[in-house]
This record gives C-alpha cells, sequence and structure tokens, in this order.
C-alpha cells in the first residue's frame, strides 16, 4: 500500500516522534522513507543584503543536520532512505515533493514556529493537509 513515505523535516526535536510512526509504517510496508528539508526562501530573502549569503549557508547547514540525522536513524533500521532538500516555500515544496514521490506523508503538528504562532501564521503542516493529494498523518508532537 505504501512504497514510499515522505518525512518533511524542519531540524526540531518533534520530528523524532513523527519518525517513530513514519518508521513504523516503513516497516510494516518495507517502504522507502524520503526525508525532505525545505530551505524556507522567505528567511533569506527578507534578510539585508550583507546577512543573505550568510543565513543561506546556515539554512543550507541545517538542512544537512537534520536530514543526516533523520537518515542514520532510518537506516539504523534497515530501511531504504532518500534525502532531499527542496528550496522554497515549505508547504508548497513538501505538496510538490509527495505528489511526485510518496504515496504518504508523515509529519508533526508543529514545527520550529511553534504552537502559539497557528493562529495568526498558520501553519506548514495544516495548508499540507488541506493542499495534498496525498494521505497525511498528523503525529501530536505535544510541547516539543
Amino acid at each position: 500500500m505504501y512504497a514510499d513515505l515522505l518525512l518533511p523535516t524542519d531540524g526540531s526535536p518533534g520530528t523524532a516522534e513523527a519518525l517513530d510512526h513514519a518508521l513504523a509504517i516503513a516497516g510494516a510496508h518495507d517502504a522507502t522513507v524520503h526525508v525532505l528539508y525545505v530551505v524556507d526562501r522567505r528567511h533569506h530573502m527578507a534578510a539585508p543584503e550583507e546577512t543573505k549569503a550568510e543565513i543561506r549557508d546556515a539554512l543550507e547547514k541545517e538542512s544537512e543536520r537534520a536530514t543526516d540525522e533523520a537518515r542514520r536513524r532510518i537506516e539504523a533500521e534497515g530501511l531504504p532512505t532518500v534525502t532531499a532538500e527542496r528550496e522554497g516555500v515549505p508547504h508548497r515544496e513538501i505538496v510538490a515533493y509527495a505528489h511526485d514521490h510518496a504515496d504518504i506523508v508523515v509529519m508533526g503538528t508543529h514545527g520550529k514556529t511553534g504552537r502559539e504562532q497557528l493562529a495568526t501564521l498558520g501553519s506548514t503542516t495544516e495548508r499540507v493537509v488541506e493542499r495534498s493529494n496525498r494521505p497525511v498523518l498528523v503525529v501530536d508532537i505535544g510541547d516539543a
């Protein structure tokens, strides 16, 4: 039923809880886990010109750290994994990647923005649920 599973990550601690669920599903279906980090271009595009390169570099390093951490854990379970990085608006890139590469998306209720910003900014998770043509398993990650 699920040959390919997408786990978006923003490097937050809550991703580990979503990963637990992703591993259970992938293990049951012998699926490949795709780990996706989206570099939110709005973070460096809005920065002053003299800091754009520094911010971009920091985001790239965070992407590598977050995807490597998840990849190591997935591979330790003996499951195949693919890591990817995209640049853009996170929910749009997640939906597009899922459409092209995944049968299901597993993600946490919130990431680095935290629950307090959901009411004012909306959440990436909510937008993925609304726009995805793939099933989305939303894992309650509590106060992570």
